[in-house]
């Protein structure tokens, strides 16, 4: 399992995180969730847009399922099936209510991007949970080199925010605008806690993940707020 960077993971205060973003967002929050429930944390997950079920039996359809995975040290993921998806939508909001202040972390899919590995948001995007602290951008860095129209979850709307046409090529810099604009990865989060997640690292080379590195560092995003996840171990520091 990759060793997530970020601070919050290991200062033991309770948090409640929503994802947003491009593809691989439920690939990191189980990845997440498993990180914390080993350490013995009560873990809820939980969309409040979709989440593809989980297939490992952690999803609780009531509260008493939940404590009886917390008790296992197991995380739990509650919502609404969708048999015609194969998905959850969110749960009951009673059954939130009722767990969320006895769980430790709260991780929460607040985004969908149809697996694209970048996206704009829509003006009904994303659905953020108003007692959220934290929220954790998602983008692939398989985007680069591909078109806005290929790759891109609501290219027209991304083409608007980055003043270009639905051809052109994504580069280091229309990505790391799409994680940083206020009308693109950080819409909505006002005084929450941000941090980034670049997915498959591995794909690129180490003088383009130290450019991305550069571009979300020089536009104020600390360092430890950035995970580049999948990059080869000894290419670059955050590894």
């Amino acid at each position: 399992m990759p060793v997530c960077p970020f601070n919050f993971v290991t200062d033991g205060k309770k948090h409640n995180i929503c994802l947003v973003g491009g593809g691989g967002k439920t690939t990191v929050i189980y990845e997440l969730a498993a990180m914390w429930a080993a350490c013995g944390r009560r873990v809820l997950v939980l969309t409040s847009t979709h989440i593809l079920h989980p297939a490992d039996g952690s999803f609780a359809a009531d509260a008493a399922a939940v404590h009886s995975l917390w008790q296992q040290e197991r995380y739990a993921v509650i919502g609404t099936p969708e048999p015609a998806t194969g998905k959850l939508k969110a749960p009951p909001q009673s059954l939130y209510e009722e767990l969320r202040t006895q769980a430790d972390v709260i991780l929460c899919e607040a985004d969908g991007s149809k697996h694209h590995p970048c996206k704009a948001p829509a003006a009904h995007e994303p659905v953020l949970l108003p007692e959220s602290d934290i929220v954790l951008a998602v983008a692939g860095t398989d985007a680069l080199g591909n078109s806005l129209q290929q790759v891109c979850q609501r290219p027209q709307l991304a083409a608007e925010l980055l003043n270009c046409s639905l051809d052109s090529v994504i580069d280091e810099q229309m990505l790391a605008a799409l994680l940083l604009s206020e009308q693109g990865a950080r819409k909505n989060v006002g005084t929450r806690g941000f941090y980034i997640v670049l997915n498959k690292c591995d794909l690129i080379s180490a003088a383009q993940q130290e450019e991305m590195l550069w571009l979300l560092v020089g536009a104020g995003i600390e360092e430890q707020r950035i995970w580049l996840r999948g990059c080869v171990e000894g290419e670059i520091n955050k590894c």
